[in-house]
């Protein structure tokens, strides 16, 4: 281990990509959904258009999901194979520790989906940081320990990127993660 708390193998099994997660060829991607699972804007709407009609009729037969669970779904017209939608608190609604605890709900749930389904690679957007209102630093600080912890612990997924929509935010991550590019 180092400085960052996170050993140095797990670390190895952890990306940090700026850009669109809707572009990336992996087993999954995360969306950052709400409780409908029918869609909605930021990551959830961008997952949705671009997958294709046959994912909003896949995510109606699954009849939402609650706040820190997860569900798993074909990734239609993607070129990730599947998408796994976790719902994550409204920062403001809960107590600072009961929205971190739903957060890393969110992060171990969709890692549980991915290692039973036998999935290789998953790739998270910032769960809860756009109109949930989640403090980027602190919801940075739960995914990263989410993340090495399960690697600690599991050998599927075998790899986990954190994708970042600004080069701000993955700076935070590769901070959090003592990642040098």
């Amino acid at each position: 281990m180092d400085g960052t708390g996170i050993d140095l193998i797990v670390r190895e099994r952890m990306k940090v990509v700026e850009g669109d997660i809707t572009r990336l060829d992996v087993d999954a991607i995360v969306n950052a959904a709400n409780s409908s699972l029918l869609g909605g804007g930021g990551v959830d709407g961008a997952i949705h258009r671009a997958a294709g009609p046959g994912l909003l009729a896949e995510c109606r037969s699954l009849g939402g999901c609650p706040t820190g669970e997860a569900r798993i779904t074909g990734g239609h017209e993607l070129p990730a194979r599947h998408v796994i939608h976790t719902v994550g608190p409204i920062y403001d609604q809960h107590l600072p520790v009961e929205a971190a605890r739903l957060l890393r709900s969110c992060y171990v749930e969709s890692l549980r989906l991915a290692e039973e389904a036998g999935l290789e690679t998953i790739a998270f957007p910032g769960i809860s940081t756009g109109v949930y209102h989640y403090p980027k630093t602190e919801a940075c600080a739960v995914a990263a320990s989410a993340a090495a912890e399960w690697l600690a612990a599991h050998h599927l997924p075998r790899v986990v990127t954190f994708c970042c929509f600004s080069v701000a935010d993955a700076a935070l991550y590769r901070a959090r993660l003592g990642i040098v590019d």
